[in-house]
């Protein structure tokens, strides 16, 4: 699974700041009140000209982020103040409407903004993050902590049962008073002073530990001039890493990290010195007692949003977190997660045992460590399964995977067709565009993806707009996949992993929750849903990279376009389950040291990462020497920097949600128009229009149920509940 995904990046900084709002600008009174640095000839001043309102990336420097966000605060700032202000009694239009027209601008800005900063940065535009990231975190708090404008939300809220308002007008509603509640719109004067200035120094480190991150993920990559270091390598393999080390100006070869704490050429290196120098670089990068060492500044995090909660009146930040969530309560979200956990281990166990009897059968007179987990259970899957990660790649080659297996995937269930446009702009040359038409063949969305790794982007994979959808504002969604996958050398095909082939159909599943997002209000659309549902339709999505039907139209051999063979389609089923104990117990591991960081009570004192990480480990019973968490605390980018803080339990909550909705396609004839149609009617088209519970239940015709994902793991059968 992409359990890397960050999809809805652009929330952790524009959503957050305009949650309200989105869309095209409406100029108006407040023109005069932007910064002198701001006019007509900035291209975020004016809705874009191009199709669907896409970014002019020709036309966008550097310089216009930072004019652009301060004016659309000012511009925010402003309308919520005319709002907050009306002399007219509240209204739903007057004042919840209005809330959702509101700070467009900074939307349009930001969503873009946003964008690049995680897949295309510099250090002037991390600049402009450290800047502004206090500013943003405050004009958020402007609106919420607004005590006349709140007022008017309660006044509409009070008396909702008597407006007669449709079904998803009244969802608004109840979600923005939900939304005042939580963000402290009821604390006194004095406690909203406290909050303020804990949410500023949250944003501010937030924002650090991002700049840490990057700086120490570059620092990180590990660097040869000796060839033979990369043995077990492919030639395409070794070529990248000579190029990659050209393009940093070093000698050699060179091999970045990526996000997570397994790097995925320890499957293949068989100096075992390399795979342990790499796995080091790895497993320490944020940890060396040097500028980009997090550990003080994500104690003081946990700290901070400890505060947080105890103000607002919860016993830890995870309570307060759950509570408009599906599971709830921490409570919840735990007894799911430790109810997994025996039969993980366990399986990860037996894994360890069958790798360890490999070893020794070869007198390789060691004990496994973390960084030969992946070189011989790949040699465990050959022997066991007879399949070869590089027998499988020539048959998966990008852009066939992308045409003939993602777009080909969402033609039969769903009738989209895709068509390349090369002549809008975008921020890198290795990003290609899509124009998306419905099954009537109108004009659904647009879709921008950017594949192949670079220093300047973060690590991991994830899905967000550049332009969100409301009928409400008239606009299109125009959205975009980003993962990291290794650029091939120049004239060379770009071979990827099934694993790759999975994140890619994860990625367009969230794209297709933006893309078929049909609702009224931005603030109710798309991907703005709890995080322990975002992740349901991209998980979903997944399953058809598997599908039969499918993988036949896009497993062809990248130069003779012949099919996979029956026996190695056959293979790569049959291994489908294989290492799951590992990769569960990595993943529940990282899971629940998220949810033991975000239940600290206020009481707690500050913490010494290393010794809390071990704790809470052995607490959870996840302390496996060989099985390290998926993301170590200190380089944790979801929980403390892009909105998953006591959230990374989604993954495995929506896989529930997942395996469970493909059994039903499964029950219900499969890959149909029919059984898509039902389900974009149903679950993607509408956002967070309904109670998601009951959404789902609705669609599915009953209650999710776990023993689907167990199957799908290869853990029924074991001591799993």
């Amino acid at each position: 699974m992409a359990s890397n995904t960050i999809p809805g990046r652009s929330r952790t900084l524009a959503r957050t700041t305009t949650i309200l709002a989105a869309g095209a600008l409406t100029l108006g009174a407040t023109q005069a009140q932007q910064p002198a640095a701001f006019g007509p000839s900035n291209p975020f001043y004016a809705a874009s000209t191009l199709p669907y309102q896409a970014p002019p990336f020709d036309k966008i420097h550097d310089a216009d982020y930072q004019p652009a966000i301060e004016a659309g605060i000012a511009q925010q700032r402003d309308e919520v103040e005319l709002i907050a202000n009306n002399p007219a009694a509240p209204t739903f239009d007057n004042t919840i409407v209005a809330l959702e027209r509101s700070g467009q601008l900074l939307t349009r800005v930001n969503l873009v903004f946003s964008a690049v900063t995680g897949a295309n940065t510099n250090d002037t535009l991390q600049k402009v993050q450290d800047d502004e990231a206090p500013k943003l975190a405050a004009a958020q708090d402007a609106i919420y902590l607004n005590t006349k404008l709140f007022a008017r939300v309660k006044a509409v809220y009070e008396k909702r049962a008597s407006l007669n308002l449709d079904p998803e007008s009244l969802r608004l509603v109840e979600y923005d008073y939900q939304q005042f509640t939580k963000a402290g719109a009821s604390l006194s004067e004095a406690d909203k002073t406290k909050l303020k200035k804990l949410n500023e120094e949250d944003a501010k480190l937030s924002n650090d530990f991002l700049t840490k991150l990057l700086a120490a993920a570059k620092a990180g990559a590990y660097v040869t001039t000796d060839k033979a270091a990369l043995a077990g390598l492919t030639d395409a393999q070794i070529s990248a890493a000579e190029l990659s080390a050209k393009d940093t100006k070093q000698a050699g070869y060179r091999i970045p990290l990526q996000n997570t704490t397994q790097q995925p050429d320890l499957a293949e290196l068989t100096n075992r010195a390399t795979r342990e120098a790499i796995f080091n670089n790895s497993i320490t990068r944020t940890e060396r007692g040097d500028a980009n060492d997090t550990r003080n500044l994500i104690s003081r995090l946990a700290q901070i949003r400890a505060e947080k909660a105890h103000l607002l009146g919860f016993p830890n930040y995870a309570a307060w977190t759950l509570q408009d969530q599906m599971a709830k309560t921490p409570e919840a979200a735990l007894k799911f997660m430790d109810d997994l956990v025996p039969a993980a281990t366990a399986k990860a166990q037996g894994e360890g045992a069958e790798i360890q009897a490999l070893i020794d059968q070869q007198k390789g007179g060691f004990q496994l460590k973390p960084w030969d987990w992946n070189f011989y259970s790949e040699q465990v899957r050959k022997a066991k399964y007879d399949l070869d990660e590089n027998e499988v790649k020539p048959y998966f080659e990008l852009d066939r995977v992308l045409q003939d297996g993602v777009f080909y995937a969402a033609n039969q269930l769903y009738g989209l067709t895709f068509k390349e446009r090369k002549d809008i702009p975008v921020y890198d040359p290795d990003v290609r565009v899509f124009e998306v038409f419905d099954n009537n063949g109108k004009t659904l969305a647009l879709a921008y993806f950017d594949y192949f790794k670079r220093d300047n982007k973060q690590g991991g994979a994830w899905m967000s707009n550049f332009v969100n959808q409301s009928t409400l504002l008239g606009t299109i969604p125009v959205i975009y996949n980003v993962a990291n996958f290794q650029k091939p050398a120049p004239g060379q095909p770009a071979l990827i992993s099934f694993d790759d082939v999975t994140t890619m159909f994860h990625e367009f599943g969230h794209g297709l929750h933006g893309m078929f997002a049909d609702t009224k209000y931005p603030s109710l659309s798309g991907t703005s849903v709890p995080r322990d549902f975002v992740e349901f339709p991209s998980q979903f999505n997944e399953h058809w990279a598997s599908n039969p039907q499918v993988f036949s139209h896009f497993a062809k051999h990248y130069k003779t376009g012949a099919p996979m063979p029956a026996e190695l389609a056959a293979k790569i089923k049959k291994a489908a389950t294989f290492n799951e104990g590992y990769m569960l117990t990595e993943l529940l591991a990282a899971a629940e040291l998220d949810m033991q960081w975000h239940s600290l009570p206020v009481t707690a004192p500050l913490q010494n990462v290393d010794d809390f990480e071990k704790a809470a480990l052995a607490r959870t019973h996840l302390n496996l020497e060989t099985v390290p968490p998926r993301y170590r605390s200190s380089y944790f980018l979801h929980i403390w920097a892009n909105g998953y803080s006591a959230g990374y339990y989604a993954y495995l909550w929506t896989e529930m949600l997942d395996d469970d909705a493909y059994q039903w396609f499964e029950d219900h004839g499969g890959l149909t128009r029919a059984n898509g149609e039902r389900f974009r009617r149903m679950v993607l088209s509408r956002g967070n229009t309904e109670d998601l519970d009951k959404m789902y239940s609705r669609w599915l015709g009953a209650e999710p149920d776990t023993k689907p994902m167990l199957k799908d793991r290869g853990l029924v059968g074991t001591d799993s509940k």
